[in-house]
């Protein structure tokens, strides 16, 4: 059974860390440019939180959910038009950021076990909603983290991305037009705390990713390329997979170019 209490407990977390990060920055500070191309500080913090807006449509609202996609003048511009729209004077945006957080939290304590609630192109359970949302509040914060020449520790709340990034092997191939591999590919990865080891897949499965827990989420996440990470992929079908992995959703990103600079 999934624990989501602990998964909402980690969201909150992982939230405030990147909280922290921002709130006592002055407020020119959130206009500076980050490694994703045309997006400021404020930008991430802004699409964090219309994502958790869409996501509480989706578990309360799911008609409202699907009218704001169908109406959307320009489908492929949902996010950067999302971020956009969210954009506010920075106290202002912050508190809207906070009072999304908390409010999602309550609606999918709240959804029924076994509902699945709509997204962008799939349907997920509450507790998939919430390992999202760590996901995304983590990658967008290591990008506020790069602009400011930050170094984040890195925790347990990995596990939670890396295994994503494991159960979306399949999507990251799609997304970049590729044959489906048939192959299966084992994950083993050396866990933050140094003292464990976090695997996924068959034991017994000839192609292999191994390496740090950090790096393989830095590169599923697309916030480092794989020439500056310290993953070692074995057979053609685990070499081919770290070309292409992304754990997010949508047509394939652009990536980071070697040397951790933005694709261009």
């Amino acid at each position: 059974m999934v624990d989501l209490p602990a998964l909402l407990t980690d969201l909150k977390a992982e939230s405030e860390q990147l909280d922290a990060l921002v709130a006592a920055l002055p407020a020119a500070q959130w206009d500076r440019p980050t490694p994703a191309p045309g997006w400021t500080i404020a930008h991430q913090i802004a699409h964090l939180a219309w994502t958790d807006h869409r996501a509480h449509l989706a578990a309360t609202d799911a008609e409202a959910f699907y009218a704001t996609v169908t109406s959307a003048p320009d489908p492929s511009r949902l996010v950067d038009a999302g971020a956009a729209e969210f954009l506010a004077p920075p106290a202002e945006l912050l508190a809207r950021w906070r009072t999304g957080r908390a409010v999602l939290a309550a609606a999918l304590t709240a959804v029924p076990d076994g509902e699945k609630l709509p997204w962008f192109g799939t349907r997920m359970s509450a507790a998939s909603m919430v390992t999202a949302r760590i996901m995304e509040t983590w990658a967008h914060g290591e990008d506020v983290a790069d602009t400011l020449g930050v170094t984040r520790p890195a925790t347990a709340r990995l596990r939670h991305i890396a295994y994503l990034g494991f159960r979306t092997l399949g999507h990251s191939f799609a997304a970049h037009g590729r044959p489906l591999p048939t192959a299966p590919v084992r994950v083993e990865l050396s866990a933050p705390s140094g003292g464990e080891t976090w695997a996924f897949g068959a034991p017994d499965a000839a192609d292999r990713v191994t390496g740090p827990a950090l790096d393989f989420c830095l590169l599923v996440t697309q916030r480092r390329h794989r020439a500056d990470l310290s993953l070692v992929a074995t057979g053609p079908v685990a070499d081919e997979w770290l070309d292409v992995a992304q754990v997010f959703a949508g047509p394939p990103g652009g990536g980071r170019a070697p040397g951790g600079g933005a694709a261009a």
